[in-house]
């Protein structure tokens, strides 16, 4: 395309969008909060993935706590029972020094609330890894009734349940978006036809004098795609904002109730700002195209 030719596209493109002001805002609108939502979703499906596979983690790892009174003897057989069965990875043993020296590393700088402590509650226990996660009911059931065990940490089904919530929570979110993308579409499209009617003289006059489909469809195809761009920036600044000031309130919070610490703003950020753009520039073109698709078969 010659320069001048882009120059004229992007000069027709700016010029449409402050002559309909009115449509223009309705797409802008309607993007916009298709963005924010699709945000919205994102934001929390990343979360809930995270704590998924914190969750996941956690339960590979089978913790079996020891009674106080437990002796060597009574451990060394659980232990040696366990390293038998082909479902287990690895057993460690863990004393309860060892334990709570973990907790001060997950804790940071909140550590320091267990020097209160008069003395160190947390029992020895054997950390066992399953190679599967479909083992880890067997390696449970052969050593729960052995002598010298407290309690078995242990919590398939709750990890079950939050992987079938997090996969319904995507499915409903997916359906949720593609319909907002359909409605998108639709309202650039309609923005796009009201330009069109009203250079719909202009336009039989470019046919005529031979201008190609594609240069009459430059500046509404820029125009479509000027509006989503728009609507990306806008809704990656509000995400990044609500996102940015709601790690900065609960992060530490989450980290203490959860286990797991929320997805750096930064770094969502970075990506989701891309699916934005890439996604108003779309939803933007393609009404574009759409509309004048239609436009132009009628004209031939």
């Amino acid at each position: 395309m010659r320069i001048s030719n882009l120059f004229y596209t992007c000069k027709q493109a700016a010029l449409q969008v402050w002559r309909n002001k009115a449509m223009t805002f309705a797409s802008l609108f309607t993007i916009t909060c298709m963005l924010l939502l699709l945000g919205l979703f994102f934001v929390i499906m990343v979360n809930l993935n995270l704590m998924a596979e914190t969750a996941k983690d956690q339960f590979d790892t089978i913790q079996i706590y020891l009674l106080d009174e437990a002796t060597d003897e009574q451990t060394a057989r659980i232990k040696s029972k366990m390293e038998a069965m082909d479902e287990v990875d690895s057993v460690q043993y863990l004393s309860k020094e060892e334990a709570m020296a973990e907790y001060r590393v997950k804790w940071g700088d909140n550590a320091y609330l267990l020097d209160n402590l008069s003395e160190n509650p947390l029992p020895n226990s054997l950390r066992v890894t399953v190679r599967e996660l479909e083992g880890a009911d067997a390696v449970v059931y052969a050593v729960k009734d052995l002598p010298g065990i407290e309690d078995i940490k242990y919590y398939q089904d709750t990890v079950q349940k939050l992987v079938k919530i997090t996969n319904a929570i995507q499915t409903g979110a997916l359906v949720i978006i593609l319909a907002l993308i359909i409605v998108s579409v639709v309202v650039v499209s309609n923005t796009v036809k009201l330009t069109v009617l009203a250079r719909s003289e202009e336009i039989e006059i470019m046919k005529c004098v031979g201008a190609t489909n594609w240069f009459i469809r430059g500046p509404f195809l820029v125009e479509g795609m000027l509006i989503g761009l728009i609507a990306a920036l806008i809704s990656t600044g509000v995400v990044g904002l609500l996102y940015g000031r709601v790690c900065g309130s609960f992060g530490q919070e989450a980290f203490l109730l959860l286990s797991t610490s929320l997805v750096p703003a930064g770094y969502l950020m970075k990506n989701l700002a891309w699916i934005f753009i890439a996604l108003g520039l779309s939803i933007g073109s393609v009404g574009s195209i759409r509309s004048m698709r239609k436009f132009l078969d009628r004209q031939s």
